[in-house]
């Protein structure tokens, strides 16, 4: 069974799992749908790795040896108005915003960047442990993935590691957590190599909701293994969701449905 199909059927009988004799209680997992709102231009060549929407732009941080690099993009066109290299022996991975600055992590190199927002000049670098997957900003606290089902949270300032979150779904530890969304309080998750969004609350890293996303790649027409869904982006101030893919030549705005 494959993890996204193994999430529809912890979603639809929970009471499944194996449970101890005192069973804790678990939380509800709801699935939703989605709707197409508008769909926009994206560069078909960028490896998606980190998404988000601010003061009227999409910045995106991409990944491959060679071809990373952080941006800012044009809704309208998807094309970059401004941008920056990672260097070539780095492969990106998720960037955040923190205050004036961005915030980005590399895979496997232990190696994060900062940027100036207003115009993506460096800023600098910083050490971390441990592989970098997705980052978000929740309640001034860095969050970051690594493919675990582990969450990490970091000082944004110092980068010195805060604390830990283990999410699970109907009770199961859940694994591939990538790119990351802080959104009205709850930590969204792309799960790589699925057509699944997760909802995390971050009190107890239970799993709240499932978000179906299938048919959205073939939508979007993009071909091959490695063109997962992955990118999260919020627009807090007019209420707008956005998501995309590895090389896929569209970005969406999505509503939510159902979430039953």
């Amino acid at each position: 069974m494959s993890l996204f199909l193994a999430f529809l059927a912890a979603v639809a009988s929970p009471a499944a799992q194996a449970a101890p004799a005192a069973p804790a209680p678990q939380q509800a997992v709801a699935r939703c749908g989605y709707r197409i709102v508008r769909s926009y231009p994206h560069d078909p060549q960028s490896f998606t790795q980190g998404l988000f929407w601010h003061d009227g732009h999409l910045y995106e941080g991409t990944g491959q040896y060679g071809r990373s690099r952080v941006a800012r993009l044009d809704l309208e066109s998807g094309k970059a108005t401004a941008e920056t290299p990672l260097p070539a022996d780095q492969f990106g991975e998720g960037i955040v915003r923190w205050r004036d600055q961005i915030i980005g992590v590399t895979w496997q190199g232990g190696v994060g960047h900062r940027w100036r927002l207003s115009d993506l000049k460096p800023l600098g670098t910083f050490r971390y442990a441990g592989e970098g997957w997705g980052v978000a900003m929740l309640e001034g606290r860095l969050v970051l993935s690594d493919g675990t089902p582990m969450l990490r949270f970091f000082d944004p300032a110092t980068m010195r590691e805060t604390g830990t979150l283990a999410v699970t779904i109907a009770g199961q530890p859940l694994p591939m957590l990538n790119e990351l969304e802080a959104i009205d309080g709850e930590i969204w998750a792309n799960i790589w190599m699925t057509d699944a969004i997760v909802r995390i609350d971050p009190a107890s890293g239970a799993v709240r909701a499932v978000i179906d996303m299938r048919g959205l790649k073939d939508d979007a027409g993009a071909h091959g293994s490695d063109s997962v869904l992955n990118g999260i982006a919020w627009d807090a101030r007019a209420k707008r969701l956005f998501v995309t893919g590895k090389y896929w030549p569209k970005l969406y705005e999505i509503a939510l449905t159902g979430c039953d």
